[in-house]
């Protein structure tokens, strides 16, 4: 198992007016929570992993990151662990380098120490 402190950090969210015009900004939590599940969802579906194995991969995640809500701590099995891990090294958007928060959400969680 791996273990890795979630902590919520500040972002200015950009607000749209109906023609797409920003407009001004908001402030919004944000965590590794959020990015991972952001990186899940803007995936094309041709890229959505499919298949019972997958399905009880993300079932044990959702169970992880609402327990991790309430603890402020992420607690992975190996499976989930590498899941999210691959994941993450396949798919993340190189410009999420960018914000130093992030960057040092997903290099702690990359960095997380099997217990």
């Amino acid at each position: 198992m791996r273990k890795v402190k979630i902590k919520n950090w500040k972002a200015s969210i950009p607000v749209k007016d109906e023609e797409g015009k920003i407009v001004g900004s908001q402030e919004q939590d944000e965590n590794l929570l959020v990015a991972i599940n952001v990186l899940i969802a803007s995936m094309k579906p041709e890229a959505q992993p499919k298949g019972l194995e997958k399905f009880r991969i993300f079932n044990k995640l959702a169970e992880a990151f609402e327990k991790a809500e309430q603890t402020k701590v992420l607690a992975l099995e190996a499976r989930e662990y590498d899941f999210v891990k691959n994941m993450l090294e396949k798919d993340m958007p190189s410009f999420w380098g960018m914000n130093k928060n992030l960057s040092k959400a997903i290099i702690d969680f990359l960095e997380a120490k099997e217990e």
